[in-house]
């Protein structure tokens, strides 16, 4: 019987079980965005989970969306990442780089003074954190259609450099949480007019566009995609269920010919019909994601995978707190508990000092 614990394969992707290191934003990379010493250390103690999918990376400089956020752009980022690959190899593990552009999801106090990017001018509605304190998000700059289509080969690059500089096993696109790709679905940050905009099909062109010349470049076997419906979060409002329905539809029907490795889906209801649908006309891998509020427990993580609900789990808060979570898991062993106050502080204190077991 497939449970928790059963290896399997998504596309170029050999997992040792079905526990998937969920990308999680940790702002540990410094001003420059180059991967050190505890980065390193961060991820090769985390390698036993089945796949690690980097925190989010970015492919352009406007892109960025973190202080302390890694990208994928400079020589120096490549080369910090290749050392957190190698290192992850050597412990037998497998990591993608997840490629995220924040759209206007940052502030040009963050992406260096760049103009702040998104699919309409349209801020949003709330407030971000810049080295100099807290400040409203701005209205972005809307995209032309040419720089649409320069986004679409950054991603290309990034995505490139990724696997044939960095090291990664492969890359996984990120059109989730409210970011640029998703931005793109959502017609609340959407309102264009253009070929990029309005119908169903005009909204999923970017992101459509943009994963089709990513597989190009690095082959569908090593690229995933992660989305979120009807999230709701960082003004990528998507609350109109028939339009969600139709959206999400018509993107999954666009990518499951190209035989992508994985699809990851970040949702409230992880076993729900619209989670059950999007599978099975993806018809390949995919990887199940309760969201941000809920800590995924043991049982819960069985059961979607026992039931056949989705091919494996991505736990984010669990695998922050216990580096050797599978085997804690796999043991029935106690769990470190995790210290919130330390998730997005800087150095080793709650990044690489939580305890594994006792050999």
């Amino acid at each position: 019987m497939t449970d928790l614990f059963t290896p399997t394969t998504f596309g170029a992707l050999t997992l040792a079980n079905r526990v998937v290191m969920a990308p999680l934003t940790r702002m540990r990379s410094g001003s420059e965005g180059v991967p050190g010493d505890i980065v390193v250390e961060h991820y090769a103690q985390r390698a036993s989970v089945g796949l690690i999918v980097s925190e989010g990376t970015y492919p352009t400089h406007a892109g960025q969306g973190f202080v302390g956020q890694p990208g994928l752009v400079t020589d120096a980022q490549l080369a910090g990442w290749r050392r957190v690959t190698d290192a992850v190899h050597e412990r037998g593990g497998q990591i993608v780089a997840q490629v995220m552009h924040a759209g206007r999801v940052t502030h040009p106090g963050i992406n260096g003074g760049r103009q702040v990017e998104g699919p309409s001018a349209i801020a949003i509605d709330g407030e971000t954190h810049t080295p100099e304190g807290k400040v409203a998000y701005p209205v972005p700059h809307a995209l032309t259609v040419d720089e649409i289509h320069g986004i679409t080969q950054a991603f290309v690059t990034a995505s490139r450099n990724a696997v044939e500089v960095g090291g990664f096993d492969g890359v996984e696109m990120h059109s989730a949480n409210g970011y640029l790709l998703h931005e793109f679905l959502s017609p609340a940050s959407n309102v264009r007019e253009d070929q990029y905009g309005g119908s169903v099909e005009n909204r999923i062109r970017f992101v459509v566009e943009t994963v089709t010349a990513v597989v190009e470049a690095v082959g569908a076997d090593r690229v995933g995609i992660r989305i979120s419906p009807a999230h709701n979060i960082q003004g990528a409002l998507e609350t109109d269920d028939a339009d969600v329905q139709a959206v999400y539809g018509a993107l999954v029907d666009a990518l499951a010919p190209l035989g992508l490795a994985y699809l990851s889906i970040l949702h409230r209801e992880p076993t729900g019909a619209l989670v059950r649908d999007l599978r099975t006309r993806f018809g390949g891998p995919t990887i199940a994601n309760s969201g941000f509020g809920v800590i995924t427990t043991r049982d819960e993580a069985t059961e979607i995978v026992v039931a056949g609900h989705s091919d494996a789990v991505a736990v984010g808060r669990q695998v922050i707190a216990n580096p050797d979570l599978v085997r804690r898991w796999q043991e029935g062993r106690e769990l470190n508990e995790l210290d919130q106050a330390t998730v997005y502080a800087s150095g080793a204190e709650g990044y690489t000092d939580y305890p594994a077991l006792e050999d």
